[in-house]
């Protein structure tokens, strides 16, 4: 079992994907933005990130940038809707900021899954 840590200021979201970590019997964190999953960090750190990028107060890209400083080993899920631009722009800099693999909203639950399994097992 995993402990992994999920950020979005979407409650439904959180709660999808809360769903679907303990289908696989893995552990869920629960974040609305990038300030208060770096606070879970005080107590545990996390096995996996799943983090939207898009959100209020501290932004998804800024979040990875400073995990990637304190734990660069760190496996990370990122994912956009991309507000009123492209997704895929925002995909881009959560690549080359340290995400190791991005999704588009909506997700396929299916390959996330399949996802979380893979980095969890690298």
């Amino acid at each position: 079992m995993a402990l992994i840590l999920l950020v979005d200021d979407d409650p439904q979201m959180l709660r999808l994907l809360s769903d679907v970590i303990d289908l696989d019997g893995h552990e869920a964190l629960l974040a609305e933005d990038g300030d208060i999953a770096l606070s879970h960090f005080e107590h545990r750190t996390p096995d996996l990130i799943i983090t939207d990028i898009l959100m209020p107060n501290k932004e998804g890209l800024e979040f990875i940038s400073e995990v990637r400083e304190l734990h660069p080993d760190l496996k990370i899920i990122a994912y956009s809707g991309g507000g009123s631009s492209d997704p895929e722009s925002y995909l881009e800099f959560a690549s080359g900021m340290g995400a190791n693999r991005v999704f588009t909203k909506p997700m396929p639950l299916a390959k996330l899954r399949a996802e979380i399994k893979s980095l969890l097992s690298a």
